[in-house]
């Protein structure tokens, strides 16, 4: 088990990359906080079937887009298992909004969660990495902030100032044993993307699989989850600042 004992807090992790993330850390042997907003019994679901599997979990609701919401999960999760190792920045919200259409508000909702969110999670883990001895932070990006797609300006940039974020967190903490990397996930079938996956969107399926160079669409949230267990695991104590591109090739070109 390469995460024994360890104690993980995983945003979003009532369902998509996040669910598949915290199920798998429990596998590894991580005490895991499965965070979650909306969605009590879908959170409840993903840690009883953790301990079905006979691991360890306990859902923590929280909107991590607010600071004081940040302040309290971390004070509960600490109360619970005794400290945080990993954290898992992965709540995130995506609009395919042109932006002629992307009002403040819109704007707002995707940069107060996906990127104000993670950094003021990630300020607020530093003293129990620090009471640790060191720590890890796994960032969930996204190619669209590696690289960029059209009608969804918001996210975008919410993801390439996440991908950048990870690169100055890391050149600040390295020094105290504490890793901040990222995963950049190509597309991947979750609940966030289903709009565009559904009856109806053929020739877009039919698109990507055409712009992937194994022929793919859109992958398993599965498949994360090794990268994951990597970036949080001792395997990778010298890697800083990375970010991981997971997209079956669709960088590539």
């Amino acid at each position: 088990m390469r995460l024994k004992d360890k104690v993980a807090l995983v945003t979003g992790a009532s369902q998509g990359i996040g669910e598949a993330i915290a199920k798998r850390y429990a596998k590894e042997g991580a005490k895991v906080a499965v965070g979650y907003n909306a969605g009590t019994e879908r959170a409840n679901a993903v840690v009883a079937a953790i301990e079905a599997e006979g691991g360890t979990a306990k859902a923590f609701q929280a909107d991590v887009s607010k600071l004081d919401d940040i302040d309290r999960l971390v004070d509960a999760v600490v109360a619970e298992f005794g400290g945080l190792d990993i954290l898992v920045n992965n709540a995130g919200v995506f609009r395919t909004v042109p932006i002629m259409e992307t009002t403040e508000e819109l704007w707002d909702e995707q940069l107060d969660l996906n990127l104000k969110g993670a950094f003021f999670l990630m300020k607020r883990a530093i003293p129990e990495f620090r009471k640790a001895g060191g720590g890890k932070v796994v960032n969930i990006t996204s190619i669209a902030g590696t690289g960029a797609f059209p009608n969804c300006p918001g996210y975008c940039a919410s993801k390439g100032g996440l991908v950048n974020l990870t690169r100055a967190a890391a050149c600040e903490l390295g020094k105290e044993h504490i890793n901040v990397n990222s995963i950049a996930p190509g597309n991947v079938a979750t609940p966030l993307n289903a709009h565009v996956r559904g009856p109806g969107n053929e020739e877009y399926m039919a698109q990507m699989r055409m712009m992937t160079p194994t022929g793919r669409d859109f992958l398993e949230t599965e498949e994360m989850t090794g990268t994951a267990v990597y970036l949080a695991s001792e395997d990778s104590s010298a890697v800083h600042g990375e970010t991981v591109v997971v997209d079956a090739g669709w960088s590539a070109w």
